[in-house]
């Protein structure tokens, strides 16, 4: 597990060294990071810390004058001053005044879980920004506010009517990982085999670490999952009350989603929520990145199309949707062998769906073979959709793609077919230029090959791309 966790840590790269970039800097560091539980934040604290001089605190919902209490005893700890830790601090503007008092030399004070400190006293953030603006932007000091509460996290240090907006020096928001980066969990797995495990998993750090590559998938979905004792089973609910204020009405919407209601007008009619209430269901959802809502490709107005179809962000919610909710019943009982079947059934129409999505991940690796992609993402319209499609408005260059997790081979009329529903999609100028793909489990015919190499047609044989002679 140790070796593992190092693992976790590979993607972080880019956030690693933006910390170290504004550590060098001379001047005062306010740094607001959050994120989902789970996605590795303490860990990227943890790195970054490394032969550094700081103070690490982890808030909790105890009532604030036990927060003063052990943050006094640690500081007394650094700063190795026995009378502090007799006498603590009165309050947050005591804290500020000790801290100028006695940081002279370059020092790191980090506040995970932030918003627990907000739940204690609804001031804290007012309280922050005066001790910012009158002490400690003057002092050689990097503080880190970070936390797991998105919505609290950014309507108290982001939101434009909050204290410290305009006080933080940057910001990181730490999303999953993407699939290449989370398969370096199980370097020793095959495309194949990590794409099952990321259609259960997703990105996210703490649930890939679960698992132990020694064992067979349906144990570990057995055993991790579908086993009431275990953390990842209740995951999903402990996240959406931690979150959320109504979490019932949270459920309904997130299940009517996964079970194919994507249209604003079915969500409603599943759920039979009102639509004013519905509405501002949907965008807290989104403000917490647990959905989306996705338009095509080729829309240029995004936030304005009303083609919107909404679909869960993270798979293993997906996952936890269709095989946990609905047999909590069973589950509760021990039993497992009722959701395990509905897995063995389905499994493979999700790992069908995952592949499509991944492989927006497999062209952007491959980039440098066609044309920079301003935007990648499925099309439709009312009577057909194609996978991927990929624009790049000043070149006027489009990517038609299709991605088929099929044991049969692909053959010249999967192909025939993409540019039949190319044709239909009206995006660009007179003479854009067309670029075809195709991805396949089974690899492609021969006369797929043959047409192939006579038309620069890329063809991904799960994630390898095939030479063109």
């Amino acid at each position: 597990m140790e070796e593992r966790a190092k693992v976790e840590f590979i993607d972080r790269e880019r956030e690693l060294s933006f910390l170290e970039t504004q550590w060098k800097r001379s001047q005062a560091q306010l740094i607001i990071l959050y994120g989902k539980r789970r996605v590795g934040k303490t860990e990227l604290i943890h790195r970054f810390l490394q032969k550094k001089p700081a103070v690490y605190y982890v808030a909790d919902r105890r009532p604030e004058p036990a927060h003063l209490k052990e943050l006094a005893a640690r500081f007394s700890a650094f700063f190795r001053d026995e009378f502090l830790s007799r006498e603590g601090f009165s309050d947050w503007l005591s804290v500020f005044a000790y801290l100028k008092r006695k940081v002279r030399e370059p020092f790191i004070w980090v506040i995970d879980e932030f918003p627990y400190l907000a739940e204690n006293n609804r001031a804290i953030s007012s309280l922050f920004q005066k001790g910012w603006d009158e002490t400690l932007r003057h002092l050689p000091i990097f503080l880190i506010l970070c936390g797991s509460s998105i919505s609290m996290m950014e309507s108290e240090t982001l939101a434009h009517k909050a204290p410290l907006y305009g006080r933080r020096t940057g910001q990181i928001f730490l999303e999953p990982m993407g699939f290449y980066d989370a398969w370096k969990f199980f370097p020793k797995t095959a495309f194949e085999d990590f794409l099952y495990l990321y259609a259960v998993l997703g990105g996210t750090p703490a649930y890939l670490i679960r698992f132990d590559p020694e064992e067979s998938l349906e144990e570990n979905i057995r055993s991790q999952i579908f086993t009431k004792e275990e953390f990842l089973h209740r995951e999903v609910e402990y996240f959406l009350r931690e979150e959320l204020r109504e979490p019932r009405n949270y459920l309904a919407i997130l299940k009517a989603v996964t079970s194919g209601k994507r249209k604003f007008g079915e969500i409603v009619n599943d759920t039979q929520q009102e639509k004013n209430t519905l509405t501002k269901y949907l965008h807290v959802l989104e403000d917490l990145h647990l959905i989306e809502k996705e338009v095509p490709a080729t829309e240029k107005n995004p936030q304005r199309s009303k083609k919107g179809l909404y679909r869960l962000q993270d798979p293993f919610f997906v996952f936890w949707f269709e095989y946990v909710f609905p047999h909590k019943s069973d589950l509760e009982l021990g039993e497992t062998a009722v959701a395990l079947r509905a897995w063995r059934r389905t499994f493979d129409r999700l790992v069908a769906s995952t592949y499509e999505r991944v492989s927006a991940h497999v062209v952007r690796k491959h980039e440098e073979d066609l044309f920079p992609l301003q935007r990648i993402g499925r099309w439709w319209d009312r009577n057909q959709e194609i996978d991927l499609v990929g624009v790049n408005d000043s070149e006027n260059a489009i990517l038609f793609g299709e991605a088929k997790w099929s044991t049969k081979p692909v053959g010249t009329d999967i192909y025939e077919s993409l540019q039949g529903k190319a044709r239909q999609v009206e995006w660009g100028k007179k003479g854009r230029k067309e670029h075809f793909c195709l991805f396949s489990r089974s690899s492609f015919t021969p006369a797929m090959k043959r047409l192939a190499q006579e038309q620069e047609v890329l063809l991904f044989h799960r994630d390898r791309l095939l030479p063109m002679k």
